[in-house]
């Protein structure tokens, strides 16, 4: 199968000629054929065929046939339909795959080509006045323009020279031929979308790509580029003013939520194919493209619906309850003050910047930890008090403290360094704002000789007051 997949005819020749399997198939079905074929081997195609390799379907419904044709591979498809064992049947979905996919590949797009190879298609389906094949028909996808295929070779040579018609018809073929749980048929959707964005057809791109996000999370695919892609493209709009619209926002940070609920699930239950170092690196990917989301929402908050302004909150209290953190701990609450928070640099950073005052509020109110700490038992107090601005951005750097501080973050918390952020301010700026906030109440001041003392206390007080306790000095983090 390697041979086959890279392209080794002598390879592939001497297995074959020494008794391998030219019908065996990989874990996910597919046989050598299909690699072949896949890849645009041709010579060794025919070598396997010549040793009597069959066209079987994998565990998506691909065929070598079909997944040549999804590959623009024109020439193995061309050798492929002319085979005795092709059908009419699958000799026009395959030549209709090649067309559809030529109009929409990010590598082959020839429009010339697409159009070639669907009128053929046309034409074989009528080929027979007393048998013509006709198109299945499939609910319209309002991301492809609500597009209906065209039936008849008039139809078709009506939108010859329509370039959007010709993609819309395109796209919504792939999708017929494929079905929505094959995960190749996003890869052209995210193309044309991105094609609309370099036309500043924002209202275009956001539709496909929504579409294809939706495709991806329902066949359980990575969408980690996609969650990142949406940051990057809502940014250029907001900073070129171009109006977003909310509820698009709002539906990419629920595909988030819901993202970063299975990047969970996977580490704790995982599966046999789950690596964890990789879905540990989406996680931390997708956690970060959250906060851009988060933040791009701060911004257009006034303009939000009272709807929209729940679902945003319930979204992001759902995230809180999540308890998700980088592998160093940081939650999105440290995130959002932390200045060293990465920020991309396609566009992103022209609205995304930490720390952040607003989306460090809207995460307080939705009911993040104020008290959260990271592996080194920094509380987001600790992680503000470091900021380098204090004079530049000194209403940043107030803001946040005071709504920390308000919303009950401890300023006699201790870090692994035995430092409270009062220890931890790296400017006297910070110092003086942290002391105007300082209150010690009788329980932290209890809590705090407790831990100077080192007196046993787990197992002596209720289980709520444990997480308390250790506050306030350096120790093991128990979640109560």
């Amino acid at each position: 199968m390697i041979a086959a997949y890279k392209g080794h005819n002598d390879v592939a020749t001497f297995l074959l000629e020494h008794g391998a399997d030219a019908n065996e198939k990989a874990h996910c079905g597919a046989t050598a054929l299909y690699f072949a074929a896949e890849s645009g081997h041709l010579d060794i195609v025919k070598k396997l065929l010549a040793y009597n390799a069959k066209f079987i379907v994998n565990e998506v419904g691909m065929t070598a046939l079909k997944a040549a044709a999804e590959r623009t591979r024109a020439d193995i498809v061309d050798y492929l339909v002319d085979r005795p064992e092709i059908s009419k049947e699958d000799q026009i979905e395959a030549l209709e795959l090649l067309g559809a996919s030529y109009a929409n590949d990010k590598d082959n797009y020839c429009l010339e080509l697409a159009y070639l190879y669907l009128h053929r298609t046309m034409v074989l389906r009528y080929s027979e006045s007393d048998n013509i094949i006709r198109k299945k028909f499939i609910t319209p996808v309002p991301a492809y323009e609500n597009w209906i295929e065209c039936q008849t070779l008039q139809e078709l040579e009506a939108i010859s020279r329509n370039p959007n018609a010709l993609h819309m018809e395109a796209l919504t073929i792939r999708e017929r031929i494929l079905g929505k749980h094959n995960p190749e048929v996003p890869h052209p959707v995210i193309f044309r979308g991105a094609v609309f964005a370099d036309n500043a057809r924002f209202d275009r791109c956001i539709e496909l790509w929504l579409h294809a996000l939706d495709l991806r999370q329902l066949n359980n695919v990575s969408v980690v580029k996609d969650l990142l892609r949406f940051a990057q493209v809502f940014s250029q709009m907001f900073h070129i003013g171009i109006e977003l619209v909310c509820n698009h926002v709002i539906m990419v940070l629920k595909a988030a939520v819901i993202e970063l609920g299975k990047n969970q699930h996977k580490l704790t239950c995982p599966g046999p194919k789950d690596d964890p170092e990789v879905v540990s690196d989406e996680m931390e990917a997708n956690l970060t493209s959250t906060l851009y989301l988060i933040t791009i929402l701060t911004n257009l908050f006034k303009k939000c619906s009272e709807v929209e302004k729940f679902e945003i909150r319930r979204l992001i209290f759902s995230l809180t309850k999540m308890n998700v953190a980088l592998r160093d701990g940081q939650t999105l609450l440290h995130l959002s003050c932390n200045s060293e928070t990465p920020v991309d640099d396609f566009h992103t950073n022209d609205v995304c910047k930490f720390p952040c005052a607003e989306t460090t509020k809207l995460l307080i109110q939705c009911g993040a930890d104020v008290n959260a700490m990271d592996a080194e038992r920094n509380t987001p107090l600790h992680v503000i008090v470091h900021y380098h601005k204090p004079i530049s951005d000194f209403a940043t750097l107030h803001s946040i403290i005071v709504r920390l501080t308000e919303a009950g973050a401890h300023i006699d918390s201790v870090n692994i360094r035995g430092e409270t952020p009062l220890d931890s301010a790296s400017t006297g700026v910070a110092e003086i704002i942290l002391k105007a906030q300082a209150k010690l109440s009788l329980k932290c001041i209890a809590a705090k000789a407790v831990k100077t003392f080192n007196l046993t206390y787990q197992g002596h007080v209720p289980h709520a007051l444990e997480s308390f306790i250790e506050l306030h000095g350096p120790g093991s983090i128990k979640q109560g």
